[in-house]
């Protein structure tokens, strides 16, 4: 008996730990940390959200809700503020992919990330900024399955003065 409570409280203290550490499933991870995800954004033209090709989810270009400040980042917007309108468009690129998977833990891996950053001349830290959707792709879904290939570039304008856009390849069950 007394190995039973043992083996009990080690494996729930190693789900717990493994929660802890965004390892846990996507959806569990969502709840512990009260995120709450966003309605489903509206195509503003003419394409689809997401497509789906075999495995592969391809999650067309999505910014941040409306309510997030608009501008060049490095004159209108902060650093700061950028890696919050990047991580504000991973919240949004998430609702995509749940509303067509049905679930988060469908998700195998984040392979690849375009991350588009409306910049300022002379501003050069882009991968900083996207590093706040990066950043919440890995506390969702956990190093191996939420750390992806990833290219962070800037842009001298994007659609609606929106500070950054991502596009997002994801391998799906």
């Amino acid at each position: 008996m007394r190995t039973l409570v043992t083996a009990l409280t080690l494996s729930l203290l190693a789900l717990h730990t493994a929660r802890a550490q965004g390892t846990g499933s996507a959806e569990d991870n969502l709840k512990l940390k009260g995120i709450t995800l966003p309605p489903l954004a509206t195509p503003v033209a003419n394409y689809v959200p997401a497509v789906r090709v075999g495995n592969l989810l391809f999650v067309s270009g999505t910014g941040p809700s409306p309510s997030t400040p608009r501008g060049k980042v490095g004159t209108d917007l902060s650093l700061e503020q950028g890696y919050q309108a990047a991580r504000a468009t991973g919240l949004n690129i998430l609702a995509t992919i749940r509303a067509t998977l049905g679930s988060l833990d469908k998700v195998k891996r984040i392979v690849k990330v375009l991350g588009m950053v409306n910049s300022a001349p002379g501003f050069t830290e882009q991968p900083k900024v996207i590093n706040g959707f990066s950043d919440l792709m890995v506390e969702i879904f956990g190093e191996a399955i939420g750390k992806h290939a990833r290219s962070a570039v800037g842009m001298a304008e994007l659609p609606f003065n929106i500070p950054v856009e991502i596009e997002v390849i994801v391998e799906v069950e």
